[in-house]
């Protein structure tokens, strides 16, 4: 792969990483519920998700899912399912009083943020369309194939792992200054309302 070409890769993936999706949602959800240092391990989990993604596209099975209907709607509705959950959960997210000087606290698990991470990316066939209409771009059949899609997969993950980490911080710090029950109660609101409209979203993509 050329400087030029992986260039154009970096900066294709910071458009990619900073549009606004079902990842972006998530974390910034992470972010306002458990803080940063713990809502962080959900940007793991979308991480593992898109290594998985890649593998999938690199051994030609998204071509299968953008060929299938049925695969591609499996893994759509599943999708759907899981962003409706997570907008009721959401929704409903008790209200918790924020100290200005301490990080949220929460019962949640590093796992449990890791695996929504992971099921929040995974359930979402329109990325692997995406990636697989994305990365044959930067691909020169001339030469190795698995160097390539290691060059691009390891940008991929560093620049979604900093856009990431900007917006459960965004949202982290924005907790802070939530010191109304009202006002976690309208934010919470807005979140589940977010992941409601990301799913509704989700229904209108469609395999080819």
């Amino acid at each position: 792969m050329t400087l030029e070409t992986w260039i154009a890769l970096f900066l294709a993936c910071w458009f990619i990483s900073l549009s606004p999706g079902a990842g972006a949602i998530a974390s910034m959800s992470s972010g306002l519920n458990h803080g940063f240092r713990t809502g962080y391990w959900n940007a793991i989990g979308l991480q593992l998700a898109l290594l998985l993604q890649v593998a999938v596209v690199a051994a030609g099975l998204g071509a299968i899912l953008s060929t299938s209907e049925m695969a591609f709607g499996i893994i759509k509705w599943c999708g759907v399912a899981y962003l409706l959950y997570l907008g009721w959960k959401q929704w409903h997210a008790p209200i918790t009083v924020v100290q200005a000087d301490q990080e949220h606290k929460t019962r949640t698990t590093a796992m449990a943020l890791v695996l929504r991470g992971f099921l929040v990316n995974a359930s979402n066939p329109k990325a692997i369309i995406f990636i697989l209409a994305v990365l044959p771009q930067f691909i020169n059949p001339q030469q190795p194939l698995l160097p390539q899609y290691l060059i691009m997969t390891i940008t991929m993950v560093c620049v979604d792992l900093v856009v990431m980490a900007g917006y459960t911080g965004l949202a982290a710090k924005v907790l802070r200054l939530l010191q109304q029950p009202r006002h976690q109660t309208l934010m919470n609101r807005t979140f589940g309302g977010t992941f409601v409209a990301a799913a509704l979203l989700l229904t209108s993509v469609k395999s080819s």
